[in-house]
């Protein structure tokens, strides 16, 4: 029997305010390393929500690295889908 793992981030704890800059961008770059073909969209759009939390225009900057990495993935893996 295989154990299928469903890995979501839920976008709850976006609700309690925005997080701290410094958390927000660790949870960007921890997102960026974990993710995989199953989780990206849900990755993604955590990513996103993060990334918009972020209060200034040079934090968001130091993230662009880690979300192009991730729209990077996301398309390779839909482009082997459709090969």
């Amino acid at each position: 029997m295989v154990k299928k793992i469903t890995r979501f981030v839920p976008l709850t704890s976006l609700k309690h305010g925005a997080p701290d800059p410094a958390a927000a961008f660790a949870e960007i770059r921890k997102i960026y390393f974990n993710t995989t073909k199953r989780t990206i969209q849900n990755d993604l759009a955590h990513a996103i929500e993060l990334l918009k939390s972020l209060p200034t225009e040079e934090a968001r900057e130091k993230a662009t690295v880690y979300m192009e990495g991730l729209a990077h993935m996301r398309r390779d893996w839909a482009r082997k889908d459709t090969s």
